[in-house]
């Protein structure tokens, strides 16, 4: 039984510029919906269906089946049902496989999980029609009337049970939706026949309909995406570390002679060490030119630059002088002129404290902030228990 999620992904949005290709924790929202998918297991195959070439591209680059949607499919007034009916007949006609269960997922909804996913095929495999992602709530829903009073719509304002007492009702997440592909035919819409909820964390729920969804999103990503896949030993074969904002907390006290302070973290201090007892080299990299860079890394042992304009340019010789694949090198940084060096390695990371910009181009962020101890959890990441 052949299982095709479709991922409806236009080129166009009114409410936010080019926002399906807009990062979230570091990967484009076409990007987290192919890949909770992908994840599922019970997904036999991927397809985007897009009207832009930039988001064929990424869809590509992630393993998905490009669908190319006609004009008249791309606009505002088109259905997603409209979509998924083109991409379910052109999958067919490009593969040879006949589909029987149809998954759409919107990528405009940055926190699917694989499980969600898997949870609405798995009921379609086992009885139900259709399948989709709901939300609990408690909530008491108003309207107004026709002449603007407040009307309660799931209660009785003069007898309100307690919320203990009350069955939740469930609201529609956008995110999930699985049917299968004979009865999508037939009717034409998502919801037929016998019509199974899946329910979901309401603290995963959000749609981006707008910059400010964007931004909560953005925000809530470190927390609800978790460390996400973190680099093993196996996996670096250097660290390299800016300085400001990294190691510090990217303040200073000035003296009256001029001269700077800055606060570091000794558990920062113990995670350097240790990543060098386990014979990773670990190089400071900075475009501060103030004498304390170099007083830290003598303290630490570990070599420094400093006093560099192009961070990108500086970190691309030094791999290349010391022979080291920048694939396997871990960049931490905390402000946009570390984006060069984040463009150079394969493990760019981000400490919580990060300017949003650097957050976003990150594959991984920390989860506390930097001169609090961010080092050392990228240490316990790359060594686990060998830190101790």
């Amino acid at each position: 039984m052949t299982v095709l999620a479709v991922i409806p992904a236009r080129g166009g949005s009114k409410g936010v510029s080019g926002k399906n290709l807009a990062p979230v924790g570091g990967v484009p929202l076409v990007a987290r919906a192919i890949r909770a998918a992908q994840s599922s297991g019970l997904v036999d195959a991927v397809a985007v269906s897009t009207d832009d070439h930039r988001i064929a591209a990424v869809a590509a680059s992630e393993g998905a089946v490009v669908i190319r949607r006609p004009a008249e499919l791309s606009g505002d007034q088109a259905s997603s049902e409209s979509a998924l009916l083109h991409a379910w007949e052109a999958f067919e006609d490009s593969s040879g496989e006949a589909v029987e269960v149809l998954v759409m997922l919107q990528c405009t909804s940055p926190f699917i999980t694989p499980g969600e996913v898997a949870d609405c095929v798995e009921a379609v495999l086992t009885g139900a029609d259709s399948a989709f992602t709901a939300a609990p709530t408690h909530g008491f829903v108003w309207r107004r009337d026709a002449e603007g009073d407040a009307v309660g719509v799931n209660h009785d304002k003069a007898h309100r049970p307690r919320r203990q007492d009350r069955e939740p009702e469930f609201l529609e997440t956008g995110a999930v939706y699985a049917m299968t592909a004979s009865g999508f035919w037939t009717h034409r819409h998502r919801f037929f026949g016998r019509t199974v909820l899946i329910e979901t964390d309401p603290a995963r729920v959000l749609e981006i309909d707008e910059p400010g969804d964007l931004d909560r999103a953005r925000l809530l990503a470190p927390l609800l995406d978790g460390p996400g896949e973190v680099p093993g030993r196996g996996d670096i074969d250097a660290v390299v570390l800016d300085f400001d904002g990294t190691q510090t907390d990217d303040s200073a006290q000035v003296g009256s002679d001029g001269n700077e302070q800055v606060r570091v973290h000794r558990g920062d201090g113990l995670g350097i060490a240790a990543l060098r007892r386990a014979g990773i080299p670990v190089l400071i990299l900075s475009t501060e030119v103030n004498p304390v860079v170099g007083a830290r890394a003598r303290k630490l042992s570990v070599p420094v630059i400093h006093g560099v304009d192009d961070k990108g340019a500086a970190l691309r010789d030094w791999c290349s002088t010391e022979q080291i694949d920048p694939a396997r090198v871990l960049y931490a940084g905390n402000d946009v002129n570390d984006l060069g060096c984040f463009e150079v390695v394969g493990w760019p990371v981000a400490v919580a404290s990060a300017h949003p910009v650097v957050r976003d181009a990150a594959r991984l962020v920390t989860t506390v902030p930097g001169g609090h101890g961010a080092v050392r959890e990228i240490a316990s990441w790359i060594l686990g228990k060998e830190l101790a």
